[in-house]
């Protein structure tokens, strides 16, 4: 007989979520609570949400035995996956029903079984709730589905509230009632039609409710650009719904006063122009001084002038690769098969290429007995290098940086953590999106392409590893790279 769900947990935590809304947080603080809430009341020894869009799904938040997860990546055409998702509301599996990878990663830390839940918001799904359980035996009753289904709209709320959610940058629900939003069949004929949709194109859900989408539907993935009758211009995209055969979710939005460069090709020459200006003067002046002023300097002039133009050289080939890398939508790699490597001794290798000031402020808790990495030693100091870049660009001088690492059961991983300024919740995975900086203020005040997390996410998954990112306790921002043990 299953043990009954902690109800006298879940009053008191749901108390607390209310409070927490009504104080102003939002987003994924509210979002953690809840996990730490069906945890508790659900008798799980983990708790995780998964966010799902129209090219995957991925962990966005986790705790107790679950925590190592964040920013996992879940492959929506597993077939496991989709039967759950298209499926009962809840399922209980046991973990070794689950994928080979996702049954050798969660089994491997003692977790036997796991209870799902899918979040829906008008029809949309949005993502699953997940318990675990160590023990293999035991079972859930009734009561439990019925509280991790509750739990599960409790997290569709956060995202039909708009507080803070989705985070997920390809989400199909993005801005849902924000945007326009339609849900259309395989006839392209309307089955939900939400009242910002009708607002941007003043035709009511009536109007439409079983007759053909008035607008440009591209395809997943892609967007489109539509200009009205009235002259105003929509933006438009759609995406598979997982979990809903033969449906596709389309939203748009009104973008007639929008200003900045909205299409990746503007974009990547602006961008480029900018990046590239300051290290080509730099190797111009110099070479140029050396040319025409050789024999006036002394030796140590030279060598000072030939280590600037090394570096310098050095910082041009890098940026041109992450540019050309984020135009072809492929992180750099080293070209060679996936194999075992000391990632101790890969990591101090990538340390030693580091700019010289921020090697100065690096501090390295690295232990000797680390079990190797399995993937592409090659890239690890790509990736390390934009992770450190990173983290200097958005910290003070004089304070220190911080590299560690670790290992458990199915992974190993390093930890780049700085005292810098953070990184908000809500921007956790927007930090992962192409050519995206934060506030715009960012830009002006921390010059860069904002392509550096995105490739190392790119890097970092092709080797079956996820990399996120997390607010450190006390101020600061930890990024986090998990590579499979070798």
């Amino acid at each position: 007989m299953p043990e009954q769900p902690d109800y006298p947990s879940l009053i008191a935590g749901h108390t607390a979520v209310l409070d927490m809304i009504n104080n102003g947080e939002s987003g994924l603080p509210v979002l953690h609570h809840l996990l730490r809430l069906a945890q508790q009341a659900l008798g799980a020894d983990g708790a995780s949400f998964a966010e799902y869009g129209p090219h995957g799904g991925r962990i966005i938040a986790a705790v107790g035995a679950a925590e190592w997860a964040v920013g996992r990546p879940i492959d929506l055409s597993e077939p496991t996956n989709a039967r759950i998702l298209a499926g009962p509301r809840t399922a209980e599996v046991p973990v070794s029903a689950l994928s080979a990878e996702q049954a050798h990663q969660i089994g491997g830390r003692g977790l036997h079984r796991a209870l799902f839940a899918r979040a829906e918001l008008g029809g949309v799904l949005i993502g699953s709730l997940h318990a675990y359980y160590r023990d293999a035996d035991g079972a859930t009753g009734p009561e439990h589905h019925t509280l991790i289904t509750y739990l599960s709209a409790c997290i569709a709320h956060l995202y039909g509230g708009q507080t803070g959610l989705p985070v997920h940058g390809d989400g199909p629900v993005v801005a849902a009632l924000a945007d326009g939003l339609a849900i259309i069949d395989k006839d392209s004929r309307v089955r939900l039609w939400n009242p910002a949709a009708e607002q941007l194109t003043g035709s009511s859900a009536e109007d439409r409710l079983d007759r053909p989408v008035p607008l440009p539907v591209p395809p997943p993935g892609q967007v489109v650009d539509h200009q009205l009758p009235d002259g105003r211009w929509l933006r438009i995209a759609s995406g598979e719904l997982p979990g809903i055969a033969e449906s596709r979710v389309v939203t748009f939005r009104d973008i007639t006063d929008q200003h900045r460069r909205d299409h990746d090709v503007d974009l990547f020459i602006a961008v480029t122009s900018h990046e590239l200006r300051t290290p080509v003067t730099v190797i111009k002046g110099y070479a140029e001084t050396l040319s025409e002023h050789w024999y006036s300097l002394s030796d140590a002039d030279r060598r000072a002038a030939a280590r600037v133009l090394g570096q310098r050289a050095t910082e041009l080939a890098r940026l041109v690769d992450r540019l050309l890398s984020a135009a072809n939508d492929a992180g750099p790699a080293s070209g060679a098969p996936a194999a075992p490597f000391d990632l101790v001794e890969a990591l101090r290798a990538a340390v030693d290429v580091l700019p010289t000031e921020l090697r100065r402020r690096l501090t390295m808790t690295l232990p000797d007995d680390l079990p190797k990495a399995f993937g592409d030693r090659g890239s690890l100091t790509t990736v390390l290098t934009e992770l450190a870049t990173n983290a200097d660009k958005y910290t003070p001088p004089g304070t220190r940086i911080e590299l560690t690492a670790a290992a458990d059961e199915r992974t190993v991983l390093f930890r780049i953590s700085d005292r810098g300024i953070g990184v908000l919740p809500e921007h956790v995975e927007r930090a992962f999106d192409r050519f995206w900086q934060g506030e715009s203020g960012d830009q002006r005040r921390y010059p860069g392409a904002g392509l550096g997390l995105y490739l190392v996410r790119q890097i970092v998954e092709r080797q079956h590893g996820w990399v996120s990112l997390r607010p450190r306790s006390g101020g600061g921002t930890v990024a986090e790279v998990r590579l499979p043990r070798g």
